[in-house]
């Protein structure tokens, strides 16, 4: 039996792995002033993530939870304790770290605190804000697809949500509710893309010897975001993020794990040669 204690949670452990691959991000959140909150930021701040916008609750408890994995597949289950803090406070210090960020991603916790913030910068229209996305895989009380430029629900979120019984239904209905792009995605099987006026499309995820899933999602959209703020195409990006993920898993946290740009490049460079084939000739158009 091992036993480890880690940091946790989507938009942080994204957070981590933008960090780890050379990208500048800062997290905003809310913890309390206890043990596990302090915690909380130190872990961030030692992996190069800024935390001037975590704020920590005078009295509050912070979030916390028991992740059990399965040694023979890596499949995990979690009790959460959702703590006290509540959700990121949108202060015009947060404003400001949002309107010079290229990007800005929400987890289920960050979107609802952020819609009036993002309602008044899709409003200035003057092309000079930040652009949205969204890890959807929990649910989300009264949420909107409009706006979003990129929304990354996983497959059994996006069904959930949608009237639609097939995959790529459901994932048109995303883009006619108002965002630019879907990636779904389907854990070792990778992920099923459609962006606004084009067809959908899927890229293979990869077959690496795992510990434990636990953040691998997280890591992904940390990765294909990292990928896009490089200039890639959205399959390149998505590719390397299933890679990026899949490399997560050699460890029963969720960060430990995580590639640098350069072992990222490196096992990038390893699989396609292993592969023998383009990354496009992996991308597969039509019914996943």
């Amino acid at each position: 039996v091992q036993l480890t204690r880690a940091g946790g949670g989507p938009a942080a452990t994204a957070a981590v792995t933008l960090a780890r691959l050379g990208v500048p991000v800062a997290f905003v959140g809310a913890v309390g002033d206890d043990p596990a909150g302090r915690s909380i930021l130190r872990a961030l701040a030692d992996r190069g993530v800024q935390v001037d916008g975590l704020r920590m609750v005078p009295g509050a408890r912070s979030p916390e939870s028991i992740i059990l994995v399965d040694e023979s597949d890596g499949a995990r289950a979690i009790a959460a304790y959702a703590g006290t803090a509540g959700g990121p406070s949108v202060d015009r210090d947060v404003e400001r770290l949002c309107r010079g960020a290229r990007w800005v991603h929400l987890d289920h916790i960050g979107e609802p605190a952020t819609r009036v913030l993002r309602r008044l910068l899709g409003q200035e229209g003057d092309g000079t804000g930040p652009r949205w996305s969204l890890d959807g895989g929990n649910h989300i009380d009264g949420l909107g697809l409009a706006g979003l430029d990129l929304y990354g629900p996983t497959c059994a979120t996006l069904l959930a949500r949608s009237a639609s019984p097939s995959l790529d239904g459901a994932l048109q209905a995303a883009i006619d509710e108002g965002c630019g792009a879907v990636v779904a995605t389907r854990g070792r099987h990778g992920a099923r893309a459609l962006v606004s006026g084009e067809r959908p499309f899927s890229i293979a995820g990869f077959t690496l010897p795992v510990i434990s899933t636990l953040g691998a999602g997280d890591v992904f959209h940390g990765a294909l975001l990292a990928g896009l703020l490089d200039g890639r195409d959205l399959a390149e990006a998505i590719g390397r993020a299933n890679l990026a993920a899949a490399l997560s898993t050699a460890a029963l946290d969720g960060r430990s794990a995580i590639p640098t740009r350069r072992e990222l490049d490196r096992a990038w460079v390893a699989q396609r040669s292993e592969a023998g084939t383009s990354h496009e000739a992996a991308t597969v158009s039509g019914s996943p």
